[in-house]
């Protein structure tokens, strides 16, 4: 199931360009009953691993911009890093409700935002670039507490404070989810927060599943694929942060 689960959730990144760390968390969370911490660890380093594989297509492709990848990293990557010790933190402090309710908003925030996103491609006649270390500051911090944001937020702050284009944008997005996941998954496996069994079983599937993935996007609908994939992340969001009030309940 575990490694079925690792094909799936390649696939639709591959397919979606959704981030990996949005989806996979929440089902290991809800369907492999791991506690919060070791789900989101795992999830960054499977999901660090998938993209690792995807990467050298873009980069053949000269699809990704250092500049701006640069500009990206130098917000994100202290942010992810603060974001993981700040996980850390709230479990040994016990607080499982409130790092299921984060959690579970992150996620839902997440998702949502693939409804207003609009179709990358067309290029802005503004380049607000500088702006870009601040933006990813906090998407940093989300992605080290949640392993969620790198994808739907960076594309986001691409489109909208970039001129780059369409295959510009997803290959950055790529490589600056790339990092976060390495930055934030290094963190996770060096403190123990990381399930090797289960990682191992994920990328038994997830390394193919990423591969078929990219070279499906060229046939299928993708946008449509990313639309029912984000109701689906809604409910998962909405299920975990419901479990985070009945923990706080108690």
């Amino acid at each position: 199931m575990t490694t079925l689960a690792g094909l799936l959730i390649a696939l639709m990144i591959g397919l979606t360009g959704i981030g990996g760390g949005v989806l996979t968390a929440p089902v290991l969370l809800l369907f492999l009953g791991m506690p919060a911490p070791q789900a989101v660890g795992t999830a960054l380093v499977f999901v660090a691993i998938v993209k690792l594989v995807a990467a050298p297509l873009f980069l053949l492709r000269g699809d990704v911009n250092w500049r701006i990848l640069g500009l990206l990293l130098m917000g994100g990557l202290p942010g992810a890093l603060i974001g993981s010790v700040a996980l850390s933190k709230l479990n040994s402090k016990g607080l499982d409700g409130i790092m299921l309710l984060l959690l579970g908003a992150t996620i839902i925030f997440s998702a949502s935002l693939n409804f207003f996103r609009k179709q990358a491609g067309a290029v802005h006649g503004v380049d607000k670039s500088k702006r870009l270390p601040f933006v990813c500051f906090p998407i940093g911090l989300e992605v080290g507490f949640s392993s969620a944001g790198a994808g739907a937020l960076g594309s986001l702050a691409l489109m909208h404070w970039t001129t780059l284009t369409s295959a510009q944008i997803i290959g950055t997005d790529v490589m600056f989810g790339l990092a976060l996941s390495t930055a934030a998954g290094g963190m996770h496996f060096s403190a123990g927060g990381v399930d090797n069994e289960v990682l191992q079983l994920l990328l038994m599937g997830g390394v193919p599943g990423a591969l078929l993935g990219a070279w499906l996007a060229s046939y299928l609908p993708s946008r449509a694929m990313r639309k029912a994939l984000a109701v689906w992340l809604v409910y998962l969001g909405a299920n975990l942060f419901y479990r985070g009030i009945g923990a706080l309940a108690k």
